[in-house]
């Protein structure tokens, strides 16, 4: 099987963007040289980068849950090859029914993919708007009770360009288009800045990424206006109601804002997922001109937490003068000398790398680095552990909790060490 690893290339597309240029924040140690890949599709294992380990100190940001404190040091991933010739692929996933894999594409297709095999199991591309960078079908969750709930959730721009969030019926591995039944629809200002992922939390609720609606700056200030859905994170019950119902623990089920609400301050957070064995919310909200974040929050503490945009931009004031410490802060950022947009990932659960255990893996779609972020007795642990050359549009994880990264440019690997 192919393996590879590259060096850095700043790559120009973006997918989430991320705005106007700013003076380039230092960079950590750069990587040991590494050999250049042979010139093939995919490329044949070269030496593996040095991990870079950087200490991030905890006085402020969320503390390192205790069931997640792990005592490996950073450890340099490779990536290998499991399919290509995707149509844009912007994320993977599973069901709990089997090992098959699920490859969105953005102009509005699911793939199955099994043992070598795809096929096509939703086709919505006629009611799917995907001609701007960050529209198209964006997320897939199956239910957790799949396939006894026989229900896939999925994130899409509708031709009006809004975002919907749906379900479908799914019998004999193929999702019926007629059985669509759409939950929210969401008006959306401008074409960027969408958000787009959706996931089942250990709650056993769908959680709603949503961006700021667009532009720069969130003109229309939404991420911090509780009467609209966008630049939130949302959360309602799927299980009841119709088409949902509101959780009676939402901060604001009771009134006072939109009951959807679960927090609110994100500016795009382009992937999102739930450690699999502390059920912390982790988190990359995607920056405006300086700093992309990631964020590491306890589920308890989710609940009306405000991650501070657009008054905050990272662990920084956006805007002038400001209170950070009234902002839930980030566990980790990075400026433009290090990528653009940010790309949520995963805390690595599986049983195949012992070495990576408790490790969040994240990336930059633009300059396609890949980090680990992970929690020490002193403090968070930032390290650089590969450079992939990839546009990473999405991490995915399998039923067994293996990781995969998804290159736009058609591609779907395993994260190896």
């Amino acid at each position: 099987m192919d393996n590879r690893v590259i060096p850095f290339a700043l790559l120009l597309g973006v997918l989430t963007a991320c705005g106007g240029a700013q003076t380039a924040e230092p960079t950590r140690a750069p990587l040991a040289p590494i050999a250049a890949p042979a010139a093939t599709t995919a490329a044949v294992a070269t030496t593996a980068p040095v991990a870079v380990a950087t200490s991030v100190p905890a006085s402020t940001a969320a503390a390192p849950t205790a069931a997640a404190l792990t005592t490996s040091g950073p450890v340099a991933i490779r990536l290998e090859a499991v399919a290509d010739g995707f149509d844009r692929p912007v994320f993977v996933t599973h069901s709990q029914a089997d090992d098959t894999l699920y490859v969105v594409e953005k102009p509005g297709r699911i793939n199955a993919l099994r043992d070598g095999e795809r096929a096509v199991v939703l086709d919505i591309a006629d009611r799917v708007k995907s001609s701007g960078n960050e529209q198209g079908l964006l997320g897939l969750a199956f239910h957790p009770a799949f396939p006894t709930d026989d229900r896939l959730f999925v994130n899409y721009s509708n031709v009006d360009g809004d975002t919907i969030i749906a379900s479908f019926r799914v019998t004999a591995s193929v999702a019926d288009p007629a059985s669509e039944t759409i939950l929210l629809e969401i008006d959306q200002p401008y074409a960027n800045h969408n958000g787009g992922m959706i996931a089942f939390g250990p709650d056993g609720m769908l959680y709603i990424g949503m961006g700021d609606g667009g532009a720069a700056g969130d003109p229309q200030g939404h991420a911090q206006n509780l009467d609209s859905l966008l630049g939130k994170v949302l959360r309602i019950d799927v299980n009841s109601g119709d088409p949902y119902d509101i959780p009676a623990d939402n901060p604001w089920a009771q009134g006072g804002a939109r009951p959807e609400i679960y927090a609110i301050g994100v500016r795009n957070p382009w992937r999102f997922s739930f450690d699999r064995t502390t059920g912390d919310l982790v988190m990359g909200d995607v920056g405006q001109n300086r700093l992309e974040e990631v964020n590491i929050t306890p589920l308890a503490e989710v609940a009306g937490a405000n991650y501070g945009w657009n008054i905050t931009e990272g662990d920084s004031c956006f805007r002038g003068d400001c209170d950070l410490m009234a902002f839930v802060e980030p566990v980790a950022t990075y400026g433009r000398s290090e990528g653009c947009s940010v790309t949520g990932g995963y805390v690595y659960r599986g049983a195949q790398f012992p070495q990576l255990v408790g490790q969040y893996i994240y990336g930059d779609f633009c300059s396609g680095r890949v980090w680990s972020v992970q929690p020490g007795a002193s403090g968070w642990q930032i390290s650089i552990v590969a450079e992939t050359g990839e546009q990473i549009s999405s991490f995915g994880e399998d039923r067994a909790g293996e990781l995969y990264l998804v290159s736009y440019n058609g591609s779907i690997w395993r994260v190896v060490v």
